[in-house]
């Protein structure tokens, strides 16, 4: 890694853990066998990944039997929705939340335009569902509830159980995107009462192209990648064999006591910018600072500039953060939660997000509070909103 470097974008990605790296290896040169293969070699394969699919089973309360490895976070959202509604043909009915990730939402147009109906409730200012909205949009022919665990954005964390009592109170399925809150809160399928999760390697220390989504025993489910009986006919062709051994090891390492340690660091590190802030700049604006949130992420708003310009100057000073909101038609447009969340545009529009991972330091702390002053007066003056 570039040491010059100062990394707060770890919900974008998060730098590969060496000993992530060191596990996978071994698959990319000599024990390349395909694990489909009888023969011993692709047996020994096989053996390895299925050590892999137990580690990310029991970091999350699963069974084995119960995790479909995918390419990652996305592929995952849409086979939990895609490979449901496909089962279960007379069901057309699906609700999701307004801020949820693209995945779902494009995903939930996708299958809108082929018929079915897509109910999206609302948050409040902190960012959290609208459960008595939840609770007048289940229908009979309600097909699935799908609701993110934690925003990728804000970090709020939704009430996962509370929501699945509320469907499985109306027999309807529960779907949650976890990609966002595994290894920053517990995560146990049984506690939060889903039947499908999704999570993603890279955003947990493991490489990008690699994730899984859980499938509870007895969940209607069609594979929406055919082609081969791999996964138990649930999603076929050759698995990402390095990438699967890489998310168990990733997953192996946050069951570790050296990972609670790791993010009770964390959690001082953001407390620490978050105080630094509030007490630095007027015009800064936390993010459902009152919410319960997972303890990596702040969401911080600088009423009076433009985000973009904001994170090009903190980046020519070598410091990686990122923001919600996207460049449209030569505009900076709010993003779609901060909308969904009633915030003010004017505020919204300098919308930065920090946020710290495993291996942050006091040190990276200090550098953006060294450099973030010069920027936000820069901006100011240059390019007022």
């Amino acid at each position: 890694m570039n040491e010059s470097v100062i990394y707060l974008d770890n919900n974008a990605t998060t730098r590969t853990d060496p000993r992530v790296i060191e596990a996978m290896l071994p698959f990319l040169s000599e024990r390349y066998g395909n694990p489909s293969s009888i023969h011993h070699f692709g047996a020994s394969v096989m053996g390895a990944l299925e050590q892999a699919r137990g580690h990310v089973a029991n970091l999350i309360g699963a069974r084995d039997s119960e995790i479909v490895f995918t390419s990652g976070g996305t592929e995952a959202d849409n086979a939990a929705l895609r490979g449901v509604a496909a089962s279960r043909p007379s069901s057309r009915h699906i609700v999701i939340s307004a801020v949820e990730h693209h995945a779902i939402l494009e995903t939930a147009e996708w299958i809108e335009r082929d018929g079915y109906e897509i109910s999206r409730i609302g948050v409040d200012r902190n960012g959290q569902p609208d459960l008595d909205a939840l609770r007048s949009a289940l229908r009979d022919d309600t097909l699935l509830v799908s609701i993110m665990l934690a925003n990728n954005e804000t970090g709020v964390v939704a009430p996962l159980a509370e929501i699945s009592k509320i469907a499985k109170q109306r027999g309807v399925l529960v779907h949650t995107d976890a990609v966002n809150a595994l290894g920053k809160i517990p995560v146990n399928v049984d506690k939060l009462g889903v039947d499908l999760l999704s999570l993603s390697a890279h955003k947990i220390y493991g490489p990008k192209g690699i994730g899984a989504l859980y499938v509870r025993r007895g969940t209607p489910f069609r594979s929406i990648m055919i082609g081969g009986p791999q996964e138990r006919h649930r999603r076929g062709g050759t698995q990402n064999t390095p990438g699967i051994v890489a998310l168990g090891k990733a997953c192996e390492l946050l069951s570790s006591a050296e990972h609670e340690e790791t993010e009770r660091r964390i959690s001082g590190l953001r407390e620490r910018l978050e105080r630094e802030l509030r007490e630095r700049f007027d015009t800064v604006h936390i993010i459902a600072a009152d919410a319960e949130r997972v303890p990596n992420t702040t969401c911080a708003c600088f009423a009076g500039v433009e985000a973009e310009a904001v994170l090009l100057l903190l980046s020519q000073a070598g410091i990686c953060a990122s923001s919600g909101s996207a460049c449209s038609s030569g505009s900076l447009e709010p993003s779609h939660v901060l909308k969904a969340m009633g915030v003010d545009p004017f505020i919204a529009q300098g919308q930065i997000r920090f946020s710290v991972g495993r291996f942050n330091r006091d040190e990276d702390i200090d550098r953006l509070l060294e450099v973030l002053p010069g920027v936000l007066e820069k901006v100011a003056a240059i390019n007022p909103v």
